[in-house]
């Protein structure tokens, strides 16, 4: 009786087993299928981004070439009158950070983030920060949000223009905060394919007028040193604000290029192992046809 009982089960055993491997192979077609064209879904949204930043770099390109000006004029200033900050031993600093709301470009937001952060670690006491972008506070505000005074929004998705810069540099100055000496946190274009995370020195109205070299311009009183400090902010965040777009196109452009490079390799690989996995399940239905067929005989 159990030589019998065994003979019962065994072909039901079989027969569970053998309906049981085409499933899984199935389920396993099915889902690298699924797998394989959202990958390929992914490709279609990288290469069109791709397209989209490098019309946008050609442009931000040209709009540089007439910023750059404004930058080194503003600079200019700071180089000949040698302005040092007057309080040396407990200075009061305060931080721009130049990013945008957008992602998807490399490390551009990053970079800037991780320089605040060890400016930052040193001191964080005397230290403040005005973010432009969302992405510089999303990243800084897990850990220093106490120290952010101000965030402008709205940044990356159009153009930085003059007008908008005059409107970070009016609202830098009417923070009500009395700091020595600044620094603007920005990435400077080098080529299509590089950047380098840059610092322009910010300095405010009672720092300038104690500068001996000061005298080297004629009839400059308080008034016209605080219009021209006011002017040369702004001047300095256009420039800034049209260094870092420029960097962020050109390196979104080539983070979406290598995905795209990256889609396609996962594309290859997949459909080679789908090709595999269907092959395998044919060849195990005809096994097992030709099994069932020989049985019968």
């Amino acid at each position: 009786m159990m030589m019998q009982r065994a003979n019962i089960l065994m072909p039901v055993a079989i027969e569970a087993t053998f309906q049981s491997q085409p499933q899984r192979g199935m389920a396993t077609l099915k889902a690298i299928s699924i797998r394989l064209k959202s990958v390929k879904n992914i490709q279609k949204i990288t290469q069109s981004m791709k397209m989209v930043s490098a019309a946008k770099y050609s442009r931000a390109e040209r709009d540089l070439k007439a910023a750059r000006p404004y930058g080194v004029g503003a600079q200019q200033f700071f180089e000949k009158t040698e302005i040092q900050s007057e309080d040396k031993t407990e200075p009061k600093k305060l931080l721009i950070a130049m990013t945008s709301d957008r992602g998807l470009c490399g490390a551009v937001h990053t970079g800037v983030a991780r320089y605040i952060r060890n400016e930052l670690a040193k001191d964080d006491s005397q230290t403040k920060l005005f973010c432009v972008g969302d992405k510089s506070r999303s990243i800084l505000s897990r850990t220093y949000g106490k120290n952010i005074l101000m965030v402008a929004n709205e940044v990356g998705r159009l153009p930085p223009t003059f007008l908008d810069a005059s409107k970070i540099a009016h609202e830098v100055l009417k923070t009500g905060y009395d700091f020595t000496e600044g620094q603007i946190v920005y990435n400077k274009f080098k080529s299509v394919v590089s950047y380098q995370l840059s610092t322009l020195p910010v300095y405010n109205a009672p720092t300038v007028e104690k500068s001996e070299k000061l005298a080297l311009y004629d009839s400059l009183d308080s008034e016209i040193v605080q219009s021209y400090l006011e002017y040369s902010l702004a001047s300095l965040i256009f420039y800034t604000m049209k260094e870092g777009a420029c960097s962020e196109q050109s390196s979104r452009m080539t983070a979406m290029d290598n995905a795209s490079k990256n889609a396609g390799e996962m594309i290859e690989k997949l459909t080679l192992t789908f090709n595999r996995t269907r092959q395998a399940v044919i060849t195990r239905e005809l096994i097992e046809i030709i099994s069932g067929a020989a049985a019968l005989n």
